[in-house]
C-alpha cells in the first residue's frame, strides 16, 4: 500500500502544469498552491489507485494527512480516497475529518466533507450530537458541514435535526452559511416541499434573503 501511495503522489507531480497552476490557485482564493492538473486528467491518473483502494480494510490516514500538507490536487485525491473507503469510516474518524475541515478550508473541500461526514452520521446516529455542536461552532465551515450534511438523503432526512441546525444559524451575515441554509432546504424541497414551505413561513423574518431565494427555487 505504501509503495502505491508514493506512486500516485509521484504520478501527480509528473503531470504538474505550472501554466495552469497559478490561475487555478487564484480561482480558489490562493488557499494553497496547485499543481495545475485539471479534473478530467486527475480522474484518469487516480483511477487505478482508487480501484485498488476499494480493497483496503482500514483507512490510510497517513496518506490523507500527507495529502493535506501538499498542493490542492492532493487534497482532492484524499477526498476521493475517503469517498472510496467511506464504508470503513466510523464515529472514531470524526476528529480526523474535523481537522481536515478546519485546515486550508474553502468550499471545494468542505462541500465534499459534508457528504462524507453525513454518511457516517446516517450509519451512526450518535454523530448527530457532534453535528449539533458543530452547528454552533465559531468556525463557520464546521457549521456549513452541519447544515448540509443531510444533502441527498431525501426520505431519510431527519427533519427535526435539520431544523435545529438551521435555526442555530439564522441571522448570520456569512454568505457561505446563508447559501448552505438555502441549499439544504432547496434540496429537501424536492422530497417534501410542504415541509420546506412551512419552514420558510415559520422563520422568514429571521432568514436571509439569499436563503429564502435558494430554498424557494423549486416550490
Amino acid at each position: 500500500m505504501k509503495n502505491n501511495n508514493l506512486d500516485i503522489l509521484a504520478l501527480f507531480r509528473q503531470h504538474a502544469n505550472p501554466a495552469q497552476a497559478a490561475p487555478m490557485a487564484a480561482y480558489m482564493r490562493n488557499i494553497c498552491p496547485f499543481l495545475g492538473i485539471n479534473k478530467p486528467l486527475r480522474a484518469t491518473l487516480q483511477k487505478p489507485f482508487l480501484k485498488e483502494a476499494k480493497q483496503h480494510t482500514a483507512v490510510d490516514w497517513e496518506l490523507v494527512n500527507k495529502c493535506w500538507t501538499l498542493e490542492r490536487e492532493f487534497q482532492y485525491l484524499a477526498l476521493d480516497y475517503l469517498r472510496t473507503v467511506a464504508n470503513l469510516l466510523t464515529i472514531n474518524d470524526i476528529p480526523n475529518l474535523k481537522q481536515l475541515a478546519v485546515t486550508k478550508s474553502w468550499w471545494d473541500t468542505i462541500d465534499c466533507l459534508d457528504r462524507i461526514v453525513g454518511g457516517i452520521a446516517l450509519r451512526d446516529p450518535k454523530v448527530n450530537e457532534i453535528l449539533l455542536q458543530w452547528s454552533v461552532d465559531d468556525n463557520f465551515w464546521l457549521r456549513r458541514i452541519a447544515i448540509d450534511h443531510q444533502l441527498l438523503r431525501k426520505e431519510r432526512t431527519d427533519t427535526a435535526l435539520l431544523e435545529k441546525i438551521i435555526v442555530n444559524n439564522l441571522g448570520q451575515k456569512e454568505f457561505f452559511i446563508n447559501k448552505a441554509i438555502g441549499w439544504s432546504l432547496r434540496e429537501y424541497s424536492k422530497t417534501n416541499p410542504a415541509w420546506v414551505r412551512d419552514f420558510i413561513a415559520k422563520y422568514r423574518d429571521r432568514m436571509a434573503n439569499l436563503s429564502i431565494r435558494e430554498a424557494s427555487k423549486y416550490i
